[in-house]
């Protein structure tokens, strides 16, 4: 299928752009290239919180604007500040976690609050900080207002059988999502991809049709919604395959790199 070449990329980071080794690869940073060659804009739309974007923006040549924390925070990878953040409200993110580690006994917290981090000793983390902050929820949720509550399980257990419940809890004052199986990521209600990218594509006069969004997981499902072309890797969720327009080749393959050499020629 071709479409139009859009105005717009928006791609997810992790299991989509980003190989599992954590690399860009070198035919990925061209066909990036080619986009910034056509005009187009390139962003970054992501659960990564905003400090661990430096490495990745390196890598793959792209500056500009970033949406990071699954919508709640939008960064600029050039000057490396906060433009705009969305914060779980603090009597919100206490209720939430009282109630989760009631119904979830083996729960640990970590907290995303823009540039800082913290968590509980028992909480793994992907990206450790030197400068984190190592405490109980109560004390983390009062010290670093969150963009994103984050939850695991002991021994990287699922949530499968209590996230209906969790999402209950919820109700209308937070948004649950997740990018892997032994990880709910909570914002702040009206929080998504979908929301900030839709702000920042009418910012520059662009409306969904004017974009295509790569993805992978089912927090990538509502940017999948609102975007004018969706695109899914072929390692993504089952759930993120059924809502894609196309599929295209695992994050390994280069799936992006793939279908963006499609729509941007070399010689345009």
């Amino acid at each position: 299928m071709t479409v139009s070449p859009p105005a717009l990329v928006a791609t997810d980071l992790d299991g989509t752009l980003i190989h599992s080794d954590g690399s860009v690869s070198a035919r990925t940073r061209a066909a990036l290239r080619r986009v910034r060659h056509h005009g187009a804009t390139v962003v970054f739309v992501t659960g990564r919180p905003s400090r661990v974007m430096a490495n990745i923006a390196t890598q793959a040549a792209v500056g500009g604007l970033a949406i990071c924390a699954n919508g709640a925070l939008v960064f600029d990878l050039d000057a490396g500040v906060t433009v705009s953040q969305r914060q779980l409200a603090v009597a919100t993110a206490l209720r939430l976690a009282h109630g989760i580690r009631a119904a979830v006994p083996d729960a640990s917290f970590a907290v995303e609050s823009g540039g800082r981090f913290g968590r509980e000793a028992a909480f793994e983390t992907m990206w450790p900080d030197p400068e984190e902050l190592v405490s109980a929820y109560p004390e983390l949720l009062t010290a670093l207002p969150a963009t994103k509550l984050l939850v695991r399980r002991a021994g990287g257990l699922p949530f499968t059988e209590v996230y209906e419940a969790i999402l209950a809890l919820a109700g209308t004052e937070a948004v649950v999502t997740t990018s892997c199986v032994d990880l709910l990521e909570i914002a702040g209600a009206g929080v998504s991809k979908a929301v900030a990218l839709a702000e920042l594509a009418a910012r520059r006069g662009l409306s969904a049709a004017d974009v295509i969004a790569f993805g992978d997981m089912p927090n990538d499902l509502p940017m999948f919604a609102w975007a004018g072309h969706a695109v899914a890797v072929a390692n993504a969720h089952p759930d993120v395959l059924a809502a894609a327009d196309e599929i295209t080749a695992s994050n390994d393959e280069d799936g992006v790199a793939l279908v963006l050499e499609r729509l941007y020629p070399a010689d345009g």
